[in-house]
């Protein structure tokens, strides 16, 4: 006997259906270009958090709150995959993969904010 429960709404975005996930591999910068690099399933949350800079976590010890480069994931083992290379890429290969579409080392989160929030940057 198969028991149907309810799709709990609350706890998904409205604009994702049930049988959809989004991951993200993503690299921060602090102005110095110290780099941290992680996995998420809600890129503007993380970098919220991040950017809250709370005491004791390594991006706030060393102020890593720019989101210079992200990748987006369907799947989480391949997001996994894909922050595991880059944690081993070297420091050059880093750089070169956020300067191939970040040159300037802009800070991108602005950019994922929707209009209207104070934040945000055209």
């Amino acid at each position: 006997m198969l028991l149907s429960l309810p799709l709990q709404t609350s706890v998904l975005p409205s604009r994702m259906r049930f049988d959809e996930h989004e991951y993200y591999v993503y690299i921060l910068s602090s102005r110095s270009r110290n780099l941290y690099i992680g996995v998420t399933n809600n890129l503007l949350h993380r970098v919220h958090t991040h950017r809250a800079s709370n005491p004791g976590t390594h991006t706030a010890r060393y102020a890593i709150h720019r989101l210079v480069h992200y990748e987006f994931f369907q799947y989480v083992h391949n997001a996994i995959a894909r922050e595991t290379q880059l944690k081993h890429f070297t420091r050059q290969q880093k750089i070169e993969l956020i300067e191939r579409d970040n040159p300037t080392w802009q800070d991108l989160y602005p950019s994922l904010l929707p209009h209207g929030h104070p934040d945000h940057r055209a």
